[in-house]
């Protein structure tokens, strides 16, 4: 990866990803460039400097001629930031998408990140044996953050809320249709889990790209993981509250999943001493579990509006 020089003539530097240059190998006419993204990650809008002397049209040239980086094929760590387009030119605010905690079901792990429990034995032993190494549980109750990666019943699930985030604007109005996110598009690393809806149904991905990152695209309003947020009456809370509400004006969509963890975390060590290490954690029988951990990222990009979260998740397994 390298910076292209940008002082003097407008560069355009196209690229295929690694995804793409694989569909044109296949040679049978099904390759098509249907969409396309911009982006300004190498932008820093401070730049802008309305008091130059020598006129408006210097205003920016400092920013024109800021150094790009030239493309690069590897999608999952390009295009982080997306550019959109709007034509109401009063807009003072833009929407975002949040992680929405407020419930324990919801709720990250005290860890900072969602912890998924990859077999039943690091779910609930209790059920199973009387071991009392679980971690999803702690005096007969749901420990937050712990997705029950192997099962899929009780546990958490992870929620992400959309719409303007501002006390300017009522939460009781809807939020402009041109804003509302109408759909996601979902990343996870394939080699430690898959995504699944709030009922723990499976959820088929688009494709798995060469780094083994697979993407899944959410845009059924009836699948259960993707709905307008209709709450029009309660105010948002960030730390509970009591609200279910993280957005403080017109809201958008929601989207909820839950994470299954892959055949080869649930069955084999192997990735867990090959990319992991071991760490402690709180379970049922009030003492602590060593296990087995790898943390990652699952990444979630609003298909409207290109607002991208990146969730950590850490993928966890007891130490037999």
């Amino acid at each position: 990866m390298g910076f292209l020089d940008n002082s003097g003539d407008i560069i355009l530097d196209a690229v295929l990803t690694d995804y793409g240059r694989k569909v044109l190998s296949r040679g049978d006419g099904t390759f098509r460039i249907v969409k396309f993204s911009l982006g300004d990650e190498e932008i820093d809008y401070s730049l802008y400097d309305s008091s130059n002397t020598n006129g408006s049209a210097y205003y920016d040239l400092e920013i024109l001629q800021t150094p790009i980086l030239e493309a690069f094929t590897d999608n999952a760590i390009s295009m982080k930031s997306k550019l959109v387009t709007y034509d109401d030119l009063s807009l003072l605010y833009l929407p975002i998408i949040k992680l929405n905690e407020n419930k324990n079901s919801t709720a990250r792990h005290s860890s900072g990140s969602f912890i998924v429990a990859v077999d039943r034995i690091t779910e609930d032993d209790n059920s199973l044996d009387n071991t009392q190494v679980g971690i999803g549980y702690t005096n007969g109750n749901l420990v937050n953050g712990v997705l029950f990666g192997a099962s899929l019943s009780n546990g958490g699930m992870i929620r992400l809320d959309q719409g303007l985030d501002t006390t300017a604007l009522s939460y009781a109005t809807r939020i402009p249709e041109d804003m509302y996110e109408s759909g996601y598009t979902i990343q996870i690393d394939n080699r430690f889990g898959s995504i699944a809806n709030p009922q723990g149904g499976a959820i088929s991905y688009d494709y798995v790209d060469d780094d083994d990152i697979a993407f899944y695209t959410i845009t059924n309003i009836n699948n259960t993981m993707f709905m307008p947020n209709t709450n029009t009456t309660d105010a948002a809370s960030n730390n509970g509250g009591g609200s279910a509400q993280v957005i403080q004006g017109p809201r958008g969509s929601i989207l909820e999943f839950k994470i299954r963890a892959s055949l080869d975390l649930n069955t084999s060590n192997y990735l867990f001493t090959e990319l992991g290490s071991t760490s402690r954690l709180d379970n049922r029988g009030n003492t602590s579990t060593e296990v087995y951990h790898i943390d990652s990222i699952v990444r979630v990009t609003g298909i409207t509006t290109g607002y991208t979260v990146d969730i950590p998740v850490r993928f966890v397994k007891y130490k037999s």
